[in-house]
């Protein structure tokens, strides 16, 4: 058994009024994108067996499927990731973190320090690498699909590639940040 500051969706135990205010906003934007992933999910699903039913009944498959569901997928990973993280339902192992909570409570804590640190400077690096990208598929109106049959713009995707990475970015920082306040409060206790 973990300590509460071992899981995302720890309690308020002692945080500051001000950051539960920002933890609730951040949370309030993450939960929206989340749903709009999961209205986008329900949206490929209605694509593809339109698609199917279309093929299999009419002999008439609807149009860039394939291009659709591709991006979607994407979309729908950038979407929900934040969310999916301050909920605690990446794929993660508390098999060390664990062990060190119950041996050794503050060190845990520096270690979702040191964790939610290297996570922002990874997903800063998406966000970095992404930007040119988006605004390249902007200027140039890239698209997807082939001309004739079907084609869709590139940036909307691209954008919530960033949006993604950014909600993400801030809910490492949170995470971080609760852990270092943690980290204060039980050094001062």
């Amino acid at each position: 058994m973990t300590d509460a500051s071992a899981d995302p969706v720890s309690p308020d135990d002692g945080l500051p009024a001000w950051f539960l205010g920002l933890r609730g906003i951040v949370d309030h934007v993450t939960a929206t994108l989340n749903v709009a992933g999961t209205l986008l999910i329900v949206a490929v699903m209605v694509l593809v067996n339109a698609d199917v039913i279309g093929r299999g009944v009419f002999n008439a498959p609807v149009s860039g499927v394939p291009e659709m569901v591709s991006m979607s997928i994407v979309a729908i990973v950038f979407l929900q990731i934040a969310q999916t993280f301050r909920k605690g339902r990446l794929t993660r192992t508390d098999a060390v973190p664990g062990f060190v909570a119950a041996r050794a409570p503050r060190l845990r804590q520096a270690m979702d320090v040191i964790f939610a640190a290297a996570a922002a400077a990874l997903v800063w690096q998406v966000f970095a690498a992404s930007l040119p990208l988006f605004k390249k598929a902007w200027v140039r109106n890239t698209f997807e699909g082939t001309v004739g049959d079907f084609t869709a713009p590139v940036w909307p995707v691209k954008l919530i590639i960033l949006i993604g990475c950014a909600a993400l970015l801030v809910q490492l920082v949170l995470f971080g940040l609760a852990a270092f306040l943690r980290l204060i409060g039980s050094a001062r206790a």
